[in-house]
């Protein structure tokens, strides 16, 4: 038997899911969202894009395989996306108290507790991910017994690019060609991605003035909330496309772009974030496979006319993605680094190679 504490997910409509406390038994708030990927929970948590949420898994079972060792690094952290747990908490159908992988070194529970993150289980996920999908996400907050009660937050009020963003310029990777990665929240995968293919990257904070820098290529990273609250990182951006020196962006960095040049973005109804969200290439018949975590979108209509979608959502025509007519700048809505999730999209970085 386990000891475990009696807790309440209650959402800002005042729909409440009994459940039971197994993280660390603290109450805490955020914005509910909800995950459709059946694994990844290690690289999920320690997501930028995440920050300010509480998580919600739609796959019943979480914990099953436990959590890899945080100390392995290569450059960077070798299991995960960041150097900690960014969502507020994580919701659960069924937690496994019995964890089995070759690469485990501890428990789901044991990790949330070190990082002092809530988690929750017990909880009609089913029901829950339902309601958020007639509703759109939402605040919602859980109350652990005995842990006091929490008011509701709103993560998107607060500038969270800056919340995650490095403070220091870093340095990865070796090679010829140079690009400046501005960190808006990046995953360590994209890192990996770009040094992997032989270039030096040059990792700057989301507000540092990049444009007198010596480089062979800006790409933009992916980041949490809303991407009006990065306007200084906007007229950077606009600034370097004056170079005509290539320029790529992931997701926030494909918001971003679009706002550099001249479009306008919007917030989605419950954001797509999973490891199964089909993309259609514009212009021709073929479909990926795509792993997606994003709240915001770009109006592709706003879009000025040297600009045109590269990628579109088959489940709802949302856009996935732009490019310039002419010249060499284009971005992903989608994750091509996809950790965790499918690979089909990650020649999206050779393309950018390419062009360096």
């Amino acid at each position: 038997m386990h000891n475990t504490v009696p807790a309440v997910l209650i959402l800002s409509d005042g729909t409440r899911f009994e459940g039971k406390s197994f993280g660390f038994p603290a109450s805490t708030a955020g914005e509910v969202v909800f995950n459709t990927a059946m694994t990844g929970y290690p690289e999920s948590l320690t997501d930028p894009s995440y920050e300010g949420q509480i998580l919600v898994t739609t796959y019943p079972i979480l914990g099953n395989y436990g959590v890899p060792p945080r100390g392995e690094k290569d450059d960077v952290s070798r299991y995960y996306e960041s150097d900690r747990i960014h969502c507020r908490a994580i919701v659960a159908q069924d937690y496994s108290w019995d964890h089995s992988h070759w690469l485990a070194d501890r428990s789901l529970a044991q990790w949330l507790q070190e990082e002092r993150i809530t988690g929750i289980y017990g909880v009609d996920t089913r029901a829950l991910t339902k309601h958020l999908r007639d509703h759109g996400s939402m605040l919602g907050k859980i109350v652990v017994e005995g842990a006091g009660h929490v008011d509701f937050y709103d993560p998107n009020k607060e500038n969270l690019v800056a919340k995650v963003s490095c403070r220091e310029v870093e340095h990865h990777g070796a090679g010829e060609k140079t690009v400046v990665v501005v960190d808006c929240g990046v995953k360590h995968n994209i890192i990996r991605c770009l040094t992997r293919r032989g270039v030096r990257v040059v990792l700057v904070p989301w507000d540092y003035d990049f444009t007198a820098m010596d480089y062979d290529g800006l790409f933009i990273s992916n980041g949490p909330g809303n991407p009006d609250m990065a306007e200084v990182t906007v007229t950077h951006i606009r600034k370097a496309m004056e170079s005509r020196k290539p320029i790529c962006g992931i997701c926030m960095g494909n918001q971003l772009l679009a706002k550099a040049a001249g479009a306008r973005t919007y917030k989605l109804k419950y954001g797509h974030r999973s490891h199964n969200q089909p993309v259609m290439r514009a212009g021709t018949n073929r479909c990926y496979v795509t792993s997606q975590n994003h709240g915001f979108a770009v109006d592709a209509s706003t879009l000025p006319p040297e600009w045109e979608p590269l990628f579109i959502n088959m489940n709802d025509g949302t856009n996935e993605g732009i490019r310039h007519r002419s010249l060499p700048f284009f971005s992903a809505q989608f994750h091509p680094e996809a950790s965790s999730g499918p690979k089909d999209t990650e020649f999206f970085f050779d393309e950018f190679i390419s062009l360096l």
